[in-house]
């Protein structure tokens, strides 16, 4: 089908990205353009079109990103007005509350590419959303968008108060944007003076800073990865590794675990994690360490008991260039894990790095075993948490990896 002019702007683009974007990626990168049809301001819609100038679909163009061009539509009849916006977001909070089941107290509610808002991030802790927006598509047009989420979700009975805007990231910078942090200004809406909630997930109520907790303020895609470490930790010592705010720590202790050290490098984290634990009445069957794991895992011995460790570190490559370090560094906590765990000992495992691919992440796993002179028994091989949906077709929705065994 030839194309017809629109009122948009078009864009020609390469064989490559043209095989890429009928593949199912929305993405057009740097040097895969082959012609512009007019001016285009930078986060405008633009169309785009193979190089027979056939419609392929439909995106924000930015001039200053490496992605060109990023998709929001393959229906050459879709109009970009409030009611197509507002369709999306519905269509996204419905999902959710069909997946999740209703357990929706802390949820992600709109997870970027996978809900077509490229670049845009919205958690939601209790009464509060919390955004993230790392396009420019979707900076221009927040002010459509979140009055929209906040209508919308209070219309369910979900008791918004506020939107929070988290930005302070600098990879906003490779889209032309400025970094920066506070609550948007909904109108007839007070302001919070607070930048604090509690959340319960699993049973377990967490505090969440959301002013300054890493990323939105909490990590929502384990939850479910947490619930299986709950059943498996009944009567068993329990190391939760690189703990943050005590959430693995915290279910093993609800699953019935006699004991439980939760260990972070950061002091900050540590407290979080013991406020936590207050907060649930959980003191007496936790310790708290401030430690690098890498080193405390070589200094313990098996006479310290523990015989279920969990490893949940942080991402440890974002990019391609550093996964042979990174797959480094991931052998090295597990072979020390594997080594201090008793025979018939268990072990939860992770990787929230896209670039540590499955196979890499497996295969590491493996030679980790080898070298520990251990077996693993698999008891589940799980991904995050189906807010977080990942799209067969756009790789990059595609990140946690997480592994329960048995060592034998």
């Amino acid at each position: 089908m030839s194309f017809t002019k629109r009122s948009y702007p078009a864009i020609t683009i390469t064989k490559k990205a043209e095989a890429a974007l009928v593949g199912g990626h929305p993405w057009v990168f740097e040097g895969e353009l082959t012609h512009i049809d007019g001016d285009i301001a930078d986060g405008a819609l633009t169309d785009v079109l193979s190089h027979k100038g056939s419609y392929l679909g439909t995106g924000f163009y930015n001039s200053h990103s490496k992605i060109k061009i990023r998709l929001i539509s393959r229906n050459i009849n879709d109009q970009f007005d409030e009611a197509f916006f507002e369709r999306r977001l519905r269509y996204a909070w419905e999902y959710r509350k069909t997946v999740m089941g209703g357990d929706l107290n802390g949820c992600r509610v709109i997870f970027g590419e996978a809900d077509t808002f490229p670049g845009l991030t919205v958690d939601k802790f209790n009464d509060i959303l919390v955004t993230q927006t790392l396009s420019l598509g979707i900076e221009q047009r927040k002010d459509i968008l979140f009055p929209l989420l906040y209508r919308i979700l209070n219309e369910d009975g979900q008791g918004i108060r506020a939107i929070y805007e988290r930005n302070d990231v600098a990879i906003r910078e490779l889209e032309g944007l400025t970094q920066g942090k506070g609550f948007y200004p909904l109108s007839g809406v007070p302001t919070p003076t607070e930048t604090h909630t509690v959340i319960t997930e699993n049973g377990i109520r967490y505090h969440v800073d959301f002013e300054n907790g890493q990323k939105t303020g909490f990590f929502l895609d384990q939850k479910y990865n947490r619930a299986a470490v709950a059943r498996l930790a009944k009567g068993r010592r329990v190391l939760d590794c690189f703990t943050h705010t005590g959430s693995f720590a915290l279910n093993a202790v609800q699953g019935g675990a006699a004991h439980v050290c939760a260990v972070d490098v950061s002091e900050e984290a540590v407290q979080m994690a013991r406020n936590n634990a207050a907060l649930n009445g959980f003191e007496g069957k936790m310790s708290f360490r401030c430690a690098d794991v890498f080193d405390l895992l070589p200094s313990l011995s098996r006479s310290e008991g523990f015989d279920f460790i969990i490893l949940d570190p942080p991402a440890f490559t974002k990019s391609r260039a550093t996964v042979k370090n990174a797959a480094r560094g991931y052998k090295e906590i597990n072979y020390r894990a594997m080594k201090l765990l008793p025979r018939g000992g268990y072990l939860a495992t992770c990787s929230c790095s896209h670039f540590m691919r499955d196979d890499l992440f497996c295969d590491m796993l493996k030679h980790a075993a080898q070298d520990a002179q251990v077996s693993l028994r698999q008891i589940e091989a799980r991904q995050q948490s189906p807010d977080h949906p990942i799209l067969w077709n756009v790789p990059e929705t595609d990140y946690l990896k997480f592994y329960l065994f048995q060592v034998v």
